[in-house]
């Protein structure tokens, strides 16, 4: 029997997914993940308050949530001085991402971003028919003003910047990211990615400024805030662009224990900034056991830590699997240039103690197989 056809754009895809999980990687190996530390979440939790929350939310999961996010938004209005019509709620980043897309990019349409940066977008863009278009990193930095140049020439329907960046852990100072902004075409929508704003320095971010008319800031609540697996995120951005995510978002899609817990989440700023400290905490610590094993890190703005490996992607990706069959699960980047390093979540002291105990071993047998 003939099945119905996918659309000409679907039937090119790959059936995969941007990650290997974990959890895959157990079905793999059959090896127990014990230190999770590879995907950028929190090891240290949400606050306290943000479970309170989410358990007494938990007794009207029969309702539906409320399509509006109205609470929610009115809230991270108030947290950022602008109006609720200004920011727009989704299921994390990811969720967002692939609704700008949607919105502002037809088939053939060019998407402008660094070569190896969040995966995930390239993802969204390919599967609405999307071009991609790539600038190289400069180093560990996306490179900004080659970014704006080919903005300029290209006159791209989106361009992508994340500061601080995923996967090396970098960042720009606010002056230099609203000289990017200025430089791009107006008619270009910039999509900027502050998924670790709330673990960057105090001179990385812009003031918000929702005049911009082609401004998308993006916020996650699955960093700093502890809530990666909950699936909360927003946009703020002016008040026509942000309107138009009401055309095709998914208006049940940010259930009702997600806008519980990130509003509970929100209100808690003395445990973001325990947990902020944590996190500071264990960056250093991760440095230190890099040194300790003759490998470089990388100064980081975020809650993981991007390490020089010193010699290839082969060689990175050889530890990498060494750790996994140890029970470490780590993540790389895959792009030439920047593969030779592997990229470590902060966690827990358990965790990190783990990380010691098994990247010298990890590091032996990639030798060997070298």
């Amino acid at each position: 029997m003939p099945l119905p056809e996918l659309t000409e754009i679907a039937e090119k895809l790959p059936e995969t997914v941007p990650f290997v999980g974990p959890e895959a990687i157990e079905r793999k190996t059959g090896v127990k993940i014990r230190a999770r530390i590879g995907a950028n979440e929190s090891g240290f939790g949400p606050s306290p308050k943000v479970l309170a929350a989410i358990r007494e939310a938990a007794e009207g999961i029969w309702k539906y949530p409320d399509p509006e996010n109205y609470d929610l938004r009115v809230a991270l209005a108030h947290f950022h001085g602008i109006a609720p019509d200004e920011v727009t709620i989704g299921e994390g980043v990811d969720g967002l991402m692939g609704l700008i897309v949607r919105l502002f990019m037809a088939p053939g349409d060019v998407l402008l971003t660094s070569l190896g940066a969040y995966p995930t977008l390239n993802y969204h863009v390919v599967g609405f028919g999307g071009r991609l278009e790539f600038v190289p990193y400069k180093g560990a930095h996306e490179d900004l003003g080659a970014l704006a140049e080919a903005a300029q020439r290209l006159k791209p329907r989106i361009v992508y910047v994340a500061n601080p960046d995923n996967p090396m852990g970098s960042y720009w100072p606010a002056a230099d990211i609203e000289k990017f902004i200025a430089a791009v075409p107006e008619e270009t929508l910039i999509m900027l990615d502050e998924a670790y704003g709330e673990l960057a320095p105090d001179d990385a971010l812009p003031a918000i400024d929702t005049s911009k008319g082609n401004l998308l800031r993006l916020r996650s609540f699955s960093k700093a805030y502890g809530l990666a697996g909950i699936r909360v995120g927003y946009a703020m951005g002016p008040k026509k662009i942000i309107g138009a995510f009401n055309r095709v978002r998914n208006h049940f899609g940010v259930n009702r224990l997600a806008q519980a817990a990130a509003m509970a989440a929100l209100a808690d700023q003395d445990y973001l900034q325990q947990a902020k400290a944590n996190i500071a905490a264990a960056r250093e610590r991760i440095a230190g056991i890099a040194r300790d094993n003759g490998l470089v890190a990388l100064p980081s703005a975020t809650n993981f830590v991007a390490v020089d490996c010193g010699r290839d992607g082969a060689y990175a990706t050889k530890i990498l699997e060494e750790l996994a069959l140890l029970g470490v699960f780590i993540r790389k980047p895959g792009t030439p240039g920047l593969d030779k390093h592997i990229r470590i979540s902060v966690g827990p002291e358990a965790d990190m103690a783990l990380l010691a105990e098994s990247l010298p071993k990890a590091i032996k047998a990639a030798q060997g197989a070298a």
